[in-house]
């Protein structure tokens, strides 16, 4: 026999299954949030927010909770090609006026869930979901000390990470872009960068790129990016130094390396992107990764997951009909991350693609950029609601400019994904970028 004890039953117990239990329960919801780790491991990704992200978890109620944990990176520091470029301040320069954060992802996970506790969230850690059937009313079966139980909830909330088996037992689609990169990520501890600077260093010569996210006193997240058909891979405690040989090939400065040690499991992982459209069926409703897992090159994920939960509370507590809420957040969902896929896209083929198409497409924009007539998306630090400007960035991509300013149409360059209607609409987005003629 099945039982409807709870309103909620949320599948997973990390940033965006933790977060949406905090709100909902405050909302007067009985959630349960079934989490099978008892403790958090460290899983490498998702360790840096952008202010449009930072401005989400205020709006979530779990800010407070999470910022004795975080380190305020105020200034990103560009590297392209071994050059040393402006360092940005991140507060002045973004609508939010917050700076990125960096934050050890198994502490933010173990905060946040803990909120979720004292919202009046019911937590089991250890039990395992068995499986999700979607329906009027939805159903979920909980594995817990040897024996399951079945519940029927008004909804089932999936939100457990990339590898989603609520959105396989759903029978939810995912779509994907193709794999291009490895992005793979270490800990150091002692390492002597600035601890309120984000560093970003790309060398689009060999399609790589090293990151450095201080976390404070000394502990920096550090990711190297490295293409799918590198004939090395970095993987395990005998690559710590191969890590560091490619971070300083990227352009990291080799000094912040010197006296750093490496402390936690290295691994890589594919960096594409993949995603469902319309991440609602009959009672179940997916967020955060198991909706869509951007490309972490650009580090929208944590951001993202954030918007996700923010969304979907914000029309379940505006409209009874949750099924009819649930839809709404679907479209919208399609919307905001279409938005933020195309402009990473964008960002990867001018900072990181390697070949002499991407050359020319860079000897063709980056002047541009430099010379203040073009400018490359800035949805990354300011988030999807900051609109496209089409004619500022279609100079940024065009063959030439003429003398009264205007654009000439660029060739626009073949994409290797023409499969699907998202990347037909991604070719058509990129096509306008390409050719539009615009007075600037």
């Amino acid at each position: 026999m099945s039982r409807t004890d709870y309103d909620i039953v949320v599948v997973g117990g990390g940033l965006g299954g933790a977060a949406f239990a905090v709100v909902m329960a405050k909302a007067g919801a009985r959630v349960l949030v079934v989490e099978r780790e008892t403790h958090f491991q460290d899983r490498i990704r998702g360790e840096f927010m952008e202010p449009w992200g930072v401005a989400e978890t205020r709006r979530l109620g779990i800010y407070d909770a999470i910022r004795s944990a975080a380190n305020d990176n105020p200034f990103w520091q560009l590297y392209l090609s071994g050059m040393k470029l402006d360092r940005r301040d991140i507060v002045a320069t973004t609508p939010h006026n917050s700076p990125n954060l960096a934050i050890y992802h198994l502490m933010l996970q173990e905060l946040v869930l803990a909120e979720a506790a004292k919202a009046g969230a019911e937590v089991r850690r250890g039990a395992k979901v068995c499986e999700v059937k979607p329906g009027n009313p939805p159903a979920v079966a909980i594995e817990s000390k040897g024996r399951v139980e079945e519940l029927s909830p008004r909804l089932v909330v999936g939100a457990d990470g990339r590898s989603s088996m609520a959105r396989k037992w759903c029978g939810f689609a995912t779509k994907r872009e193709p794999d291009r990169y490895y992005i793979a990520g270490l800990l150091f501890e002692q390492m002597s960068a600035p601890e309120d600077t984000a560093i970003g260093a790309y060398n689009p010569t060999i399609g790589q790129v090293g990151f450095l996210f201080p976390q404070g006193d000394g502990r920096v997240r550090a990711y190297d990016v490295y293409p799918i058909d590198a004939d090395f891979r970095l993987q395990g405690e005998n690559s710590t130094d191969r890590f560091v040989a490619e971070a300083l090939n990227s352009g990291v400065p080799p000094e912040y390396y010197k006296s750093a040690r490496a402390s936690g499991p290295l691994a890589s992982f594919i960096s594409a992107d993949h995603w469902v459209e319309s991440p609602y069926r009959d009672g179940v409703v997916l967020i955060g990764d198991a909706a869509s897992a951007s490309d972490p090159i650009f580090g929208q994920g944590l951001s993202l997951t954030c918007r996700d939960v923010r969304v979907l509370t914000d029309f379940l507590r505006e409209n009874q009909d949750w099924a009819e809420a649930c839809r709404a957040y679907a479209q919208a969902h399609d919307q905001y991350f279409t938005i933020l896929r195309e402009a990473d896209n964008c960002l990867r083929e001018i900072l990181v693609d390697r070949g002499p198409e991407a050359d020319a497409r860079r000897a063709r924009a980056l002047p541009r950029v430099a010379q203040g007539i073009a400018q490359m998306p800035d949805q990354g630090f300011c988030g999807p609601d900051k609109p496209f400007d089409e004619g500022r960035i279609a100079a940024a991509y065009s063959a030439t400019i003429s003398a009264d300013g205007r654009s000439r149409p660029g060739r626009f360059p073949k994409s290797a994904t023409t499969r699907s209607t998202s990347c037909r609409r991604w070719n058509s987005f990129r096509y306008i970028w390409f050719n539009r003629t615009t007075t600037q």
